[in-house]
């Protein structure tokens, strides 16, 4: 029991780490080699997590082999463009300029049923508002519609509007986070009387609290722990 637990644990760690050198991706933004890579060493780690009789270093060495050639491909890939257009491939415009490109779309083996879904998923109905669109190298279709199609902006409009920034989470669920509350150059005396104002006194009736650099504030109070408050 202690064996099968010690091995996978170690093969667990070893995909976390393959998962870390593909960066932070969703699966379906993983490029083909990432994707292939996921895929083996999924493969490889299964055996001898099942098969105890199996030698440890059968799975671990082809894993740590598999970790180092991409790690060498990404170097490769981003010191050599033909080489990451080799393993990445290369966008393909399949709408220009309002006008579907058939043989991009032969190409990409990618369908008129599949082009107008992804469209209305973005707020299109159809081709005529999109002035180009991408078929990226990882599967996702960039749109970029025409400029009377875009909505104006504040700017263009002659409008002021107050920079809030990047607001900093103070509590979670109940949990206080001192260093964001410090890195605002705020204390707990100015904390409790935001609370105060929401009627609250304490930090775990609170389920999210932010502020942004302006100083503007967001409030949700627990419902569970305002209750029993």
């Amino acid at each position: 029991m202690l064996t099968g637990f010690v091995r996978t644990v170690i093969l667990y760690l070893l995909i976390i780490a393959g998962i870390r050198l593909m960066g932070k991706r969703q699966v379906g933004e993983l490029e083909p080699s990432e994707l292939v890579l996921s895929l083996i060493i999924a493969d490889l780690a299964a055996v001898p997590m099942q098969d105890f009789g199996i030698p440890l270093l059968t799975g671990v060495v082809p894993i740590l082999t598999l970790l180092s050639l991409t790690m060498i491909l990404s170097v490769l890939t981003m010191k050599n463009v033909r080489f990451r257009t080799l393993m990445c491939g290369r966008p393909s415009v399949v709408i220009r300029k309002g006008r579907i490109d058939q043989g991009e779309m032969r190409r990409n083996r990618l369908t008129v049923d599949e082009l107008l879904e992804e469209l209305r998923t973005q707020g299109y109905t159809g081709p005529a508002g999109v002035e180009y669109a991408i078929l990226e190298t990882n599967g996702q279709l960039s749109v970029l519609p025409w400029e009377r199609e875009k909505p104006p902006t504040q700017g263009q409009m002659g409008l002021t509007s107050r920079e809030g920034g990047l607001p900093l989470v103070l509590i979670s669920d109940g949990q206080l986070l001192v260093h964001n509350l410090t890195a605002r150059g705020y204390d707990r005396v100015w904390l409790e009387k935001q609370l105060a104002r929401q009627g609250l006194k304490r930090a775990e009736q609170v389920f999210l609290m932010t502020v942004d650099e302006a100083g503007e504030v967001y409030l949700a109070p627990s419902e569970s722990r305002k209750k029993r408050g």
